[in-house]
C-alpha cells in the first residue's frame, strides 16, 4: 500500500472515462486520458468521480478501470479513487480494492441515496470510520449534489475522530468562508484543504488557505501556474493569469458539465469520440462551437495533445 510521505497540495483533476460512439468503455482511450494528464503536470488524478461518469458505470466496470488506470499510471503521479456509495458495506468494499490496486488516496461523498435516504451524523462518522479500515488517507466531497449537508462542526469531529480524514473537497457555496473557518479551527488536522467545481471559485479559496484544486482536466496545465503564483506570496500575476482562463472556466461550468473535457480531448485528438452515456445528451452543436472558441483562446495541452 502506498503512503504519501508529504501532504498532497496542487492540481488534482478528474479523469473523464471515455466511451465509444457505441457506448463501451475506451480502455485505450482511457490510457490516453492519463498519459495526457501526466503531461498537463498535474500533482494527481482521481478517477471514477462524477465527472467521470461514475453513476453510469457497472461495477464490472469499475473494477476494470481501477486496475487499468493504476497499472497504466505506474506510480508517475499519485492516484486517488473515488468510492462513494449509500452502502456502507459497497464503500468499504470499494476502498479494499482501491488500497489493493496503489491507490494514494479515497475520495468519498457522505452517503445519500435521492432526496429522502440521508445519513444522519452517527451513520456517516460510522460509514467513513469503515471505510478508513483500508488504511489510505481520506477525502471528503462536501458537494450540493448530495443534498446532505456538512456543517463545519460535523467536518471538525470527522477529521478528529476518524483520523484518516486528512482532505476536505469544499465546493458548496461561499466555500472560501467555509474553508477559512475549516483550517482556522483545525490548523494541522486537514492536511488538504481543496475546492472543487472546475476551480471556478479558486482566487478566493487560494485566499482562504486552499492549499489545492480539483478541477476537470479540460485545462489544468493552465490552474496549475495560479496555484504556484499564489504560493510564491504573486498575488497579482496569480489573479491575472486566474482571469485569462476563467472565461473558460466559466462555460465549462455554467454551459458544459463533464462533456467540456471529452470535447476538448476529442478535437485534441486525445481520445476518439467525446460520447456520454444516455440519459446524458451531447453538447448542442452550438455550445460545442462556443467551448472550443474560448479553448483555443487558452490552448490548453488537451486540445492539441494528440495531433
Amino acid at each position: 500500500m502506498p503512503s504519501i510521505l508529504k501532504p498532497l497540495a496542487g492540481v488534482l483533476p478528474i479523469a473523464p472515462t471515455p466511451f465509444t460512439d457505441s457506448g463501451e468503455v475506451d480502455i485505450d482511450g482511457q490510457r490516453r486520458v492519463l498519459d495526457c494528464m501526466v503531461d498537463q503536470g498535474v500533482d494527481g488524478i482521481c478517477i471514477l468521480a462524477n465527472y467521470s461518469e461514475q453513476f453510469l458505470l457497472t461495477d464490472a466496470e469499475r473494477d476494470t478501470l481501477v486496475d487499468v488506470c493504476l497499472s497504466h499510471v505506474r506510480g508517475r503521479v499519485p492516484v486517488i479513487v473515488t468510492c462513494s456509495h449509500f452502502s456502507t458495506r459497497i464503500a468499504v468494499e470499494r476502498a479494499r480494492k482501491a488500497a489493493s490496486a496503489g491507490a494514494a488516496m479515497l475520495m468519498l461523498m457522505p452517503p445519500y441515496h435521492g432526496a429522502s435516504l440521508r445519513a444522519d451524523e452517527k451513520g456517516m462518522l460510522e460509514h467513513f470510520a469503515r471505510v478508513a479500515d483500508s488504511g489510505l488517507p481520506i477525502m471528503i466531497q462536501d458537494a450540493p449534489l448530495s443534498g446532505v449537508a456538512l456543517p463545519v462542526a460535523f467536518l471538525l469531529r470527522l477529521v478528529r475522530e476518524v483520523p484518516q480524514v486528512r482532505y476536505l473537497k469544499v465546493e458548496v457555496p461561499n466555500a472560501a468562508a467555509k474553508l477559512r473557518s475549516l483550517i482556522e479551527a483545525a490548523g494541522d488536522a486537514i492536511a488538504g484543504p481543496f475546492d472543487g467545481e472546475e476551480s471556478i471559485t479558486l482566487m478566493a479559496d487560494l485566499d482562504a488557505g486552499a492549499t489545492g484544486t480539483m478541477p476537470s482536466a479540460l485545462l489544468p496545465d493552465r490552474i496549475k501556474p495560479v496555484l504556484e503564483l499564489h504560493r510564491a506570496g504573486r498575488r497579482k500575476e496569480a489573479a491575472a493569469a486566474y482571469a485569462r482562463i476563467l472565461p473558460l472556466i466559466n462555460f465549462e461550468n455554467r454551459q458544459c458539465g463533464l462533456r467540456a473535457t471529452k470535447t476538448v480531448m476529442a478535437a485534441g485528438a486525445v481520445i476518439r469520440s467525446d460520447a456520454v452515456r444516455h440519459p446524458l445528451e451531447p453538447l448542442h452543436p452550438a455550445t460545442r462551437a462556443g467551448l472550443l472558441e474560448l479553448a483555443a483562446e487558452v490552448n490548453p495541452l488537451a486540445l492539441h495533445w494528440g495531433k
